[in-house]
């Protein structure tokens, strides 16, 4: 029986572990020692833990060698293991050669690229700065060179527009990279394993991105290559770049999270200065927006301004948020579980004063922060979240605020809005009366109102705010940020509990709603209580029940063995959606085209019919008492030529859902062809038309009328 493999394990971090645990699988190998870093404080490596757990030998050595000459003692140790295979998973100290080839076997190495190509430590970030369309990694076998050993093997996997350093490294080069060591090491005991000389054809060796000097951004070259210099940095260090202020004074920031954006220029934001830029970089409500040379753009959606990250837009912002104070029982019983979940990772007392990262936390630590309190607490959880809340009280709050959120609460928002009292059914009903966008009541562009009338007696109820094609796009911009940012981390799960608890919100307040109904449509009271409001709140639970059910396909497309190929569909929201509805059933028509929307994931903007658009503003505040993030749901009263025209032409708006006529139907439909092919859904005509001659009798036909309309079946459209 042929003796087993003897294994030397050098390196760190949970990618190490993983390894370790991998290794101690095969049944052929044996792990003698274990040689990592020393403890941090009172942190020790995840690799030295777990190797402790198995009761397998630990070295830590905070250097190798002194002035190039290994260590005497430090070699001494490593001998007296007796390993017959060096295997490097993930390290980043010098190790010297009488170590590597201290081995019988020599030693293998995972390097995070396809050599020749980026040799180097920043390999990852090279990837992606040079814009390559494939990202892999190497096992090589050590030898006295910088990543130049031969080959053991490679793997590769496409990159994506939305990759960046840590998402390429999250879904590919960890979990595959762990398996492919397993396949390693499995291949030099069966002694199968190749050596493939590195060619030098395309080889490189890139600077080290831990330099500051090379994390300056250049920004005076295409926005594409802006693109990727800015996230082949993210999440860290991130990319610098130098603010002009207005007093000329200059400021260094660290740019994250860009994207290239299509909008192209933006109408509305303030300019900022930056250092080797031209043209002024615009913050605007998505972020900064970067002109490229090439006269394309770059937007960047977070900025780290001395040590706190910030979201790009609220650069001017002079007031910050209030952080929450009134804290319950059940959420104070939280702040002690996170304690323990902080406490465990770092290793030392958690005070409401704890930095994460000055307490020495790396970026494993934060994958594993934000795992564990998914986990715990059942949130949605960015590592973003950590960067932009690393001290423990203000990480706190942010979690709270994702629980209210989730539970359907507004976080202690306070809603503000001017309007006026519905004095009608024996109530007083507090009606907005402004544009609604990005979760605040806000007044349409130069004032402009519109009159609504009562059409029971004709007299004016009041004024509205009367959106313009600018405020359309501010909503829909609003729209397009929370899709891609808050309404993205919300699970499905919890897009169905907010639903749900908008539907009990509009049960609380029918009787509310359908007075509105009643008085700005001209509705029956008792039919809007029971249709226009009731069916609405049906609608809303209806659909509430299919967010987590909405699933793709499994469809097998060859049978043959051995590998019976198939494929699989994936059903995703589509974006920002826009609807335009009619007078007639006002709440029924948005709850229809929204609760299928907002159930899918998208966000919306409606523009209800200018003559009646009171209980649409209504339903607005209680979305924000439902607790739905900002931008989510905009609600804009205005005219069908103005405002609609704009909802109907905008490049942002993924989908339009009309109900009307069908003239104006016929003309919607070109406008969303000839803007950017949005999908359009129309419901169009009419039926049960009524003519009123002189001679009518009125109250016979009115008799008749309602006579009919009972017998009528009300389906909602298609």
């Amino acid at each position: 029986m042929a003796s087993k493999l003897r294994i030397a394990i050098i390196g760190q971090s949970n990618f190490a572990a993983d390894v370790l645990e991998l290794l101690l699988e095969r049944s052929s190998i044996q792990i003698v020692g274990v040689f990592t870093i020393p403890d941090k404080g009172s942190r020790e490596d995840v690799l030295a833990t777990t190797a402790t757990a198995h009761k397998i030998p630990v070295f830590k050595f905070s250097s190798w060698r002194r002035k190039g000459v290994v260590l005497p003692e430090v070699l001494a140790q490593y001998k007296s293991v007796g390993a017959t295979l060096n295997v490097l998973p993930y390290c980043s100290q010098f190790i010297p050669m009488e170590v590597i080839d201290g081995a019988p076997l020599g030693s293998i190495c995972y390097h995070p690229s396809i050599l020749p190509r980026h040799r180097g430590a920043s390999a990852i970030s090279w990837t992606l700065i040079e814009g390559d369309e494939v990202a892999g990694f190497s096992i090589f076998w050590a030898d006295d060179g910088l990543d130049t050993g031969p080959l053991l093997l490679t793997r590769q996997t496409n990159l994506e527009p939305t990759d960046t350093l840590d998402s390429i490294y999250k879904r590919f080069l960890y979990p595959e990279g762990v398996k492919a060591m397993g396949v390693a090491v499995d291949m030099v005991a069966n002694g199968t394993a190749p050596k493939i000389v590195q060619t030098e054809i395309g080889a490189t060796y890139d600077p080290a991105m831990f330099k500051a000097e090379n994390q300056l951004i250049n920004l005076q070259q295409s926005a594409e290559r802006i693109w990727n210099f800015v996230r082949g940095l993210d999440s860290v260090p991130g990319a610098i770049a130098t603010v002009i202020l207005q007093d000329g004074i200059e400021e260094q920031i660290r740019l994250f999270g860009a994207h290239l954006y299509s909008a192209g220029p933006v109408s509305h934001g303030q300019a900022l200065r930056l250092k080797g830029l031209t043209k002024p970089a615009w913050v605007h409500s998505a972020g900064l927006l970067i002109e490229g040379t090439d006269g394309a753009f770059v937007n960047v959606r977070r900025i780290k301004r001395g040590s706190k990250v910030i979201n790009a837009s609220e650069w001017f912002k002079q007031a910050e948020q209030q952080p929450i104070t009134d804290f319950s029982e059940d959420e104070l019983s939280k702040k002690t579980l996170l304690s323990g979940i902080w406490q465990a990772i770092l290793k030392e007392p958690i005070e409401d004063s704890t930095d994460f990262f000055a307490a020495g936390a790396g970026s494993m630590d934060v994958v594993r922060l934000v795992e564990e309190v998914k986990e715990a607490f059942d949130v949605p959880l960015e590592n973003d979240n950590v960067f932009m809340a690393p001290v423990f009280e203000e990480f706190f709050g942010q979690l709270v605020k994702i629980l209210r959120q989730g539970s359907g609460g507004s976080g202690g928002q306070k809603l503000i809005y001017d309007g006026f009292t519905l004095k009608a059914n024996k109530r007083e009903i507090q009606v907005p009366t402004q544009l609604f966008i990005n979760g605040e009541f806000v007044d349409a562009e130069g004032k402009r109102t519109l009159e609504i009338v009562n059409p029971t007696d004709e007299k004016v109820l009041c004024k509205v705010a009367c959106a313009s094609p600018q405020d359309v796009d501010k909503a829909v911009q609003a729209a397009h940020t929370a899709f891609y940012g808050s309404w993205k981390q919300v699970s499905a799960r919890q897009r169905g509990q907010l639903m749900l608890k908008l539907a009990d919100l509009m049960e609380q307040h029918k009787e509310e709603l359908a007075t509105i109904e009643s008085v700005d449509s001209g509705a029956v009271y008792t039919l809007a209580l029971k249709t226009h409001v009731g069916m609405s709140i049906d609608a809303w639970r209806y659909f509430a029940g299919w967010c987590d059910k909405i699933q793709g396909n499994t469809i097998p497309v060859n049978p043959a063995r051995p590998n019976n190929v198939l494929t699989f569909t994936r059903k995703e929201p589509i974006g920002v959606c826009g609807l335009v509805t009619p007078w007639n059933y006002p709440l029924m028509m948005l709850s229809w085209k929204m609760a299928a929307c907002i159930a899918a994931g998208n966000t919306c903007l409606i523009k209800p019919a200018q003559t009646c658009p009171l209980t649409a503003l209504k339903f607005a505040e209680l979305t924000v008492k439902a607790g739905f993030p900002p931008g989510v749901i905009n609600v804009l009263p205005g005219k069908g030529s103005d405002a609609g025209q704009a909802v109907a032409d905008h490049q942002l708006v993924r989908k339009l859902g009309f109900t009307g006529s069908t003239p104006i139907g016929k003309h919607i439909m070109k406008s969303c062809a000839d803007s950017n092919l949005k999908k359009c859904s129309l419901e169009l005509g009419g039926k049960s038309p009524l003519i009123i001659f002189a001679d009518c009798d009125l109250d016979k036909a009115v008799k008749h009328v309602r006579k009919q309309q009972k017998k009528s079946t009300i389906e909602p459209p298609t």
